[in-house]
């Protein structure tokens, strides 16, 4: 299977990969932000990596890195 897309849906709160078989993978954002996010700067940091980043998003959540990423620097801040 070839992925074709991966974007977040706003609609549903999904991150939806489609591939070139016609499957569609969904994951749920609320649920994963429910579960990994401890507090709000987290909960900040993967919705900004949902909007700007759907596939790394993806690609941590399969992988399970998303628990050690949120322990790194965070992408969108800026330097001082």
């Amino acid at each position: 299977m070839k992925r074709i897309s991966c974007q977040y849906n706003i609609d549903t709160a999904c991150v939806e990969i489609k591939y070139d078989n016609g499957a569609v993978v969904s994951i749920d954002c609320v649920s994963i932000e429910d579960e990994y996010a401890r507090n709000m700067l987290e909960r900040s940091e993967l919705d900004w990596l949902l909007c700007n980043k759907p596939l790394e998003y993806v690609q941590l959540v399969l992988s399970g890195g998303l628990e050690k990423y949120l322990q790194g620097p965070y992408e969108h801040r800026l330097s001082d």
